[in-house]
């Protein structure tokens, strides 16, 4: 999925609506991001959702 489908995807989602993630097969809140550039020929730039540790 890319930035831009994401983004396309939760534009059609209630504003208030909490994002969660898959963790050690449990979910967890969306903390933050961290955006990894391009390593090389080929290879995409990354987004990065890192979980809450406070859960």
């Amino acid at each position: 999925m890319t930035v831009a489908q994401l983004l396309e995807a939760l534009s059609k989602m209630p504003k208030e609506a909490v994002v969660l993630i898959e963790a050690g097969g449990g979910l967890s809140r969306v903390d933050a991001l961290d955006f990894v550039e391009d390593q090389g020929p080929g290879a995409p730039a990354e987004v990065i959702l890192l979980p809450s540790m406070d859960e």
